[in-house]
């Protein structure tokens, strides 16, 4: 890689995008940029103004100013080059998501961005941009590395490793949250506590917490019981765990997976949501609305706050810190989306999951993790089958192989009510699943 680096942002007229570059700036002796290219599409170009003038804003502040700032609504010229790619869009803006969300409680089931009919219908609409992107970069940036935080997350880095030869490693918050969130509990300094996460995207289980030579899995359990649990995203309400499950299961499951082990509770709750202030997307779009009129303000020149209230808190700090990490070959380990390669028993070699990984500069070496109980195993097989139909149902268009997917995820009600659900969710994101014509 050259000294001076060209980071590319897709999607740069995200709410999130302050957070990536106060970590960018956090870092400015680890990572030596040269050019910061911010992109989006020409219904984003308003917002990717505004975080524009932020970010000039922001390093200015900080003796930056000698890094270049470009603003584009054409990928081609910010991917020319490029040594880092942040991916971060999302196919069809909020309005999508909302859509998604209120088709999916018009039927009976979970609404949820990455979840279920939500998650499926997300994934459709964004693969094909994603390898769309990757085929220019293939061209414009072969060696670069693509960083992906779009959602859903595991989905879209498993297709863009199956289906193109870029350089990918995909993204969550969730187990940023659990690693921050252990640290506290034990009032520990995050460096000196070892983690160890495996599973799929939004569907992980901490299998170890050392600290100081020992494991404090169930001492964290018991805190978690208690009524202590900050192992919990920002975007996720309070909730408790059934205290059964969680001591009986010598793991402890990331914030999403209530959406499996406690679904009709998460049904009346989304309900309920929706007839008040709305839907998560409804919220997310209104909080991004006062978000972006914060970042108007000429006078700021730090990242706000009230972005902490956003579910994607953190992930732009590790996105910052994988970058550094292989740059540095600082051989980090971070908690990222990659092939599996054996590491999990029982799944395909050539899948995508998340994982606990030795971040090197040839990219991330999972940790073989412990086999999983055998329950626990037939949930992410079940789950990684989904996965697998429902990026191939993206790619090629294949109605079958969605109609398969779906009826496989344990959050979508089948017969009758799932091919309604199918069609209008199909029928409503046309604009966007062209291959479904």
């Amino acid at each position: 890689m050259k000294q001076g680096l060209k980071i590319t942002i897709i999607g740069a007229g995200s709410s999130y995008t302050p957070e990536l570059i106060e970590g960018l700036i956090n870092r400015k002796h680890e990572l030596p940029i040269r050019e910061l290219w911010l992109v989006d599409i020409d219904e984003g170009k308003e917002k990717v103004n505004i975080i524009g003038d932020l970010t000039r804003r922001m390093l200015t502040k900080n003796g930056l100013d000698d890094v270049e700032v470009h603003i584009s609504l054409d990928r081609i010229p910010a991917l020319q080059g490029a040594d880092f790619v942040c991916s971060q869009f999302r196919a069809g803006c909020l309005e999508s998501r909302i859509r998604d969300e209120r088709i999916s409680l018009k039927y009976g089931m979970i609404g949820q961005e990455t979840n279920g009919l939500g998650g499926f219908a997300n994934a459709c609409r964004t693969i094909p941009i994603a390898l769309e992107i990757c085929k220019e970069m293939e061209e414009y940036c072969p060696e670069a590395w693509l960083l992906n935080f779009t959602n859903p997350s595991g989905m879209v880095t498993e297709a863009i490793l199956k289906y193109t030869n870029v350089k990918a490693v995909g993204l969550c918050n969730v187990p940023v949250i659990m690693q921050k969130g252990v640290s506290q509990m034990l009032g520990a300094d995050e460096k000196d506590i070892v983690l160890q996460v495996a599973g799929l995207n939004h569907l992980i289980w901490a299998r170890q917490i050392l600290h100081e030579g020992k494991d404090k899995l169930q001492e964290v359990v018991e805190k978690i019981l208690s009524g202590n649990d900050p192992l919990v995203p920002q975007n996720i309400p309070p909730f408790e765990w059934p205290p059964e499950l969680l001591r009986n299961m010598g793991m402890i499951p990331c914030a999403y997976l209530r959406y499996y082990y406690t679904s009709q509770d998460i049904m009346e709750q989304e309900l309920e949501e929706a007839k008040g202030e709305g839907t998560r997307g409804e919220v997310v779009k209104a909080m991004e609305k006062r978000l972006f009129d914060i970042y108007r303000n000429p006078e700021l020149s730090d990242k706000p706050k009230e972005l902490e209230k956003r579910g994607g808190q953190y992930y732009s700090e590790a996105a910052c810190e994988l970058m550094s990490s292989i740059f540095n070959d600082k051989r980090t380990i971070m908690h990222v989306n990659t092939r599996n390669n054996g590491a999990i028993a029982g799944l395909p070699e050539d899948c995508a999951v998340e994982m606990s990984c030795m971040i090197t500069k040839s990219g991330p070496l999972p940790l073989n993790v412990a086999p999983f109980p055998t329950d626990t195993l037939r949930l992410i097989q079940l789950m990684k089958e989904f996965e697998s139909l429902t990026v191939e149902a993206a790619v090629t268009g294949n109605r079958n192989a969605a109609h398969k997917a779906l009826i496989l995820n344990p959050l979508v009600t089948t017969g009758t009510i799932l091919e309604q659900a199918l069609e209008e969710t199909i029928q409503e994101n046309l604009d966007f699943m062209p291959q479904f014509r």
